[in-house]
């Protein structure tokens, strides 16, 4: 029988297990010697640098902070021996290191070669002293940067590289233009110079840096060539245009007292830009604009009997407005270009009927009223006036549903406008005025439109009766005049047809003709009359008038009844009563009155004016 023991020995893993017990041991007999040495080495070198700690190659194990200062030092001058060369294009500034807040923190080099192996885990601390022992272990250069120095030092730099930036300018003294050219600014960034320093500096390197500059560009650098077109324009005078009207001229010292300069544009299309005063303008120009401006009116128009078609008489014309912001707009685009002449803007507006209009577009076929009155015995004046007049209405057309106001027609009434003195009735007498026999011609339409069924809007009566008004064959009689005094008293009637109407004027002699063309909508008229409180006329006056001479009498106003007269009007259509008017009218009194020349026998019992 085997012994128990002895199977066990030659059992092969349990050798293994010994040998690896065996082998485990050794081990960790190793270790914990290797870990009394380590320990034992820090223990030695306490206060001091471990073995194999180096700096730029030189040993520093077993010193102390003091011995590795001292060592240190004479190592390190580059604060205070390095050079560093700012430049700026020309001008150069060589400073040392320190000047700019550099130093070796040789102090804090040594606190870091005293650290090695003693930070860190355990396990680190461990490696880095076997690392330093076996390798050597080298510790980096600490260079600082203290950028409050750098700073006041690079102030210091900034007080002669900074500069000011100044815009172009270009103002107007009297009539002379003066320009002064810009600065492009410049100013030193000191922090950016700062961190250009960074890299030469931590590795202790000399240098040449170039300044770090911020430009500051003017908007305009240079406002001499506007300043040579202002000047040019200067030296004779603006002359401010539109067709038809006289210029407005503006000479050399008004021009530059209105004008200003600005900047117009952004970046590089900036620029300085001539422009007026736009108050000043518009006070310039709104004073003018009645006679800048112009009313678009129709084409006007004959009639023609045998072709029954229009024929042209006067063209179009075309409407126009001012504007004067517009023309603000376009007087400084003008003056910037270096105009001596520019043109006012406008807006314009087509009239209703052209040149081509036909007969049968604006519905015209034939005379849908006519009327005649006399003006026998007129003045040659009276007669001019009543020509003028009634000319203003000479193929003039009148649209569906328009009204016509006779003042607006006539507009001025004065010398300038064609017009001569001539008796008129003013309040309760006659005297002489510009325009005296105006109202034979408003009479004459008032007619016409009474006796064509038109729609009368507004009527006024003479103070008294007016022979010419009934003279001639077919005469209505009394009641049926309209007496004009612009702008005050207008006589308007509207168009309520459906059809363009057409006026005609005409004098023949003594007889002022006047022609309704349209197309009628069959339209029928029927008047009568009634006459009250007849008055009869005053006696006559004579007056002594001292620029007549001697025997010389000229009847200047005639007699006339006093009355009410009240005419009534029916306008049907196709049995339908469209309008019916009543129209009043009271005459005063009139004398006829005479004025004589000094010393001339007048008849007996004849009232005279006392003087």
């Amino acid at each position: 029988m085997q012994n128990p023991q002895a199977l066990q020995r030659r059992d092969p893993s349990t050798l293994i297990l010994r040998a690896l017990a065996l082998v485990i041991s050794t081990v960790s007999i190793l270790i914990l010697g290797a870990v009394i040495l380590i320990l034992g080495i820090r223990l030695a070198y306490s206060g001091r640098a471990l073995p194999g700690v180096f700096l730029s190659g030189l040993p520093l194990g077993g010193k102390t902070q003091a011995e590795i200062v001292e060592l240190l030092a004479p190592v390190y001058p580059y604060a205070e021996q390095g050079t560093i060369i700012l430049t700026d294009d020309e001008a150069n500034w060589m400073l040392t290191p320190a000047d700019l807040g550099v130093a070796i923190d040789i102090e804090a080099m040594a606190q870091q070669a005293l650290g090695v192996g003693r930070q860190g885990t355990f396990t680190q601390r461990i490696e880095d002293q076997i690392n330093a022992w076996y390798r050597g272990l080298s510790v980096a250069p600490i260079v600082r940067l203290d950028k409050i120095v750098g700073g006041h030092t690079l102030g210091g730099i900034a007080a002669q590289v900074d500069r000011a930036m100044i815009e172009a300018s270009i103002y107007i003294e009297g009539t002379q233009v003066i320009s002064t050219p810009g600065q492009v600014g410049r100013e030193l960034d000191m922090a950016a110079t700062l961190l250009a320093l960074e890299e030469p500096v931590h590795a202790m390197n000399d240098a040449l840096i170039p300044l770090a500059i911020v430009d500051a560009p003017p908007v305009i650098l240079d406002a001499t060539p506007l300043a040579a077109v202002a000047q040019e324009l200067l030296r004779q005078p603006l002359h401010i245009t539109a067709d038809g009207a006289e210029d407005i001229v503006l000479q050399p010292g008004t021009l530059a007292s209105m004008l200003d300069f600005a900047v117009s544009g952004e970046g590089a299309a900036a620029a300085y830009t001539m422009q007026i005063d736009p108050a000043q303008t518009r006070a310039l120009l709104e004073p003018r604009t009645p006679e800048l401006e112009r009313r678009p009116e129709n084409a006007r128009f004959i009639f023609n009997d045998d072709t029954r078609q229009l024929d042209l008489l006067t063209p179009a014309m075309i409407g126009r407005t001012l504007d004067i912001d517009a023309s603000i707009t376009t007087i400084n685009e003008g003056l910037n270009a270096g105009q001596h002449s520019i043109g006012l803007a406008f807006s314009f507006e087509t009239p209703p009927v052209a040149d081509q209009a036909t007969a049968e577009e604006l519905g015209i076929s034939e005379a849908v009223s006519v009327v005649s009155t006399y003006f026998s015995g007129s003045s040659r004046e009276r007669i001019q006036n009543i020509s003028t007049a009634s000319s203003a209405f000479h193929g003039l057309l009148i649209p569906p549903g328009g009204t016509l106001s006779m003042a607006d027609i006539l507009g001025d009434i004065s010398l300038d406008s064609g017009y001569a003195e001539a008796l008129i009735i003013y309040g309760d007498k006659t005297i002489k005025g510009v325009g005296g026999g105006v109202c034979q011609v408003s009479t004459t339409l008032f007619r016409a439109v009474f006796f064509g069924g038109y729609e009368i809007v507004e009527r006024h009566p003479h103070a008294y009766r007016v022979g010419y008004y009934e003279q001639g064959p077919g005469s209505p009689g009394p009641g049926l005049d309209a007496t004009v005094f612009v702008p005050l008293v207008d006589f308007r009637f509207r168009n309520d047809t459906p059809y363009w109407l057409l006026m005609e004027t005409y004098i023949y002699g003594n007889q002022l003709l006047w022609k309704f063309y349209s197309t009628s909508d069959g339209r029928s008229v029927t008047r009568s009359s009634q006459v009250s409180n007849e008055i009869d006329a005053p006696k006559p006056l004579y007056k002594e008038n001292s620029d007549l001479p001697e025997g010389k009498i000229n009847q200047i106003d005639y007699q006339a009844d006093g009355m009410d007269v009240v005419v009534y009007r029916t306008v049907k259509v196709g049995g339908d009563i469209l309008h019916e008017d009543v129209i009043k009218t009271h005459y005063l009194p009139w004398r006829a009155i005479y004025e004589f020349g000094p010393g001339t026998d007048l008849p007996s019992g004849v009232e005279v004016e006392d003087n």
